[in-house]
């Protein structure tokens, strides 16, 4: 990854954009932020205040310039998500396929997650997972610093155990969020001036709706691609009610996943796991946006589900992978493919999106299945901390024991 970054100005590998959005941009908002205010007026600025506190470390390490710093600190982050990884894999019950899935999966974007600060927000939701069994409070709080750098680290919290477990954790990560932003409120002007920019957002071209309208340009809808929000994004008629479909298809998922909560009745060390999968892969397919690095996201998750023997996503995680090798393909290598809307591009978009969508609809009838009452028993398993507690099982006569 480090040796395709050093090249990244060959064509298949995207000219040197994949790199550019560290020194020019990134390097460019240190600068703001380096002078005590978050970048209020500018369009590319979409990321909570916790983004601020990532964007600023590299200016701390001596000796490198930014860019450098950058990618050490990414590939220091990478390397401790491995260990916490390795680590939870040697426990009982649990197996090494979640750090083997990380360390052979996030290559497949070639030199992308050493270019984006995916991996730092990646490191949160991992970590926070992981440390579920040990506190509750050390997952909310987690959970909570990574939804300040990118929002959707919070949806880790979906799959806790209901009961004491949930109060605990989703109160670690109010408190914590909410001392942490007042020290970005105290400490930065305009903190949360990304909200503005955020909602302005249209349809990019790699979405499930970007991939529906740039095949409708082959059967005549008029529409062009231009540079919006740091993205390629579709204008023309009928763009505005593919967003609000978006729109409207996020709260679904979003209801079921409450459906899903409200409904689940048994939950085992994996079921957190398996939940935080489900979920940011619904948000993801769902999403007005889908840009490569969110497969930075999934691959984690994905590994964190294949910590445990208990999984119910294995299969999913497998679609995972395919979708993440195709995205590389897609960007850098066939961009221009991709934006021209050509029938390769189509195709592209088409085969990745189609199995991110295959992936979250397998994600959470498995993981539905999988937290159903058992059959034969009156009470759930449940999970509490570190310790599983079975269904107390009433006296029987000798001969029905054993069925």
């Amino acid at each position: 990854m480090v040796w395709l970054l050093v090249h990244n100005n060959e064509r298949l590998l995207g000219h040197g954009a994949v790199a550019r959005e560290v020194w020019r941009l990134y390097f460019h908002w240190y600068g703001v932020l380096a002078h005590g205010a978050f970048p209020a007026h500018d369009t590319l600025w979409q990321y909570p205040p916790g983004a601020g506190a990532v964007l600023l470390a590299p200016g701390l390490v001596p000796g490198l310039s930014y860019f450098q710093a950058f990618v050490v600190l990414t590939l220091a982050t990478d390397a401790l998500v491995t260990a916490a990884l390795a680590r939870a894999g040697t426990r009982s019950g649990r197996t090494l396929l979640g750090a083997t899935l990380w360390t052979g999966g996030l290559p497949l974007l070639l030199h992308l997650p050493l270019a984006r600060y995916d991996v730092e927000v990646t490191a949160f939701a991992v970590l926070s997972l992981l440390a579920l069994s040990r506190s509750t409070r050390a997952c909310g709080t987690l959970a909570a610093l990574g939804a300040l750098v990118k929002v959707w680290p919070v949806l880790v919290l979906l799959g806790v155990e209901r009961g004491r477990p949930t109060r605990s954790a989703w109160l670690s990560a109010a408190l914590t969020g909410s001392a942490t932003l007042a020290v970005f409120v105290v400490s930065f002007r305009n903190p949360l001036a990304f909200l503005r920019q955020q909602g302005g957002r249209g349809v990019q071209i790699e979405s499930l709706g970007g991939t529906a309208l740039s095949l409708a340009r082959h059967a005549g809808w008029r529409g062009t691609v231009r540079y919006r929000y740091g993205a390629m994004e579709l204008v023309g008629p009928h763009v505005h009610a593919v967003a609000t479909a978006s729109l409207v298809l996020t709260a679904a998922a979003f209801a079921l996943l409450l459906a899903w909560r409200v409904r689940a009745r048994h939950w085992t060390r994996a079921t957190p796991y398996d939940a935080a999968l489900s979920a940011v892969l619904l948000f993801t397919v769902t999403s007005r946006v889908i840009s490569p690095q969110y497969m930075i996201w999934l691959l984690g998750l994905a590994a964190v589900c294949l910590t445990s023997r208990h999984t119910s996503q294995r299969p999913v995680a497998a679609l995972v992978v395919a979708a993440t090798a195709v995205s590389s393909v897609a960007y850098p290598a066939f961009y221009g493919e991709v934006v021209g809307c050509t029938w390769t591009g189509c195709l592209l978009m088409l085969t990745r999106n189609g199995l991110l969508v295959a992936a979250a609809a397998l994600s959470l009838t498995r993981l539905w299945r999988a937290t159903r009452r058992p059959r034969g028993t009156a009470h759930s398993t449940s999970v509490t901390g570190s310790h599983l507690s079975r269904p107390r099982l009433s006296a029987a006569p000798a001969s029905l024991k054993g069925d």
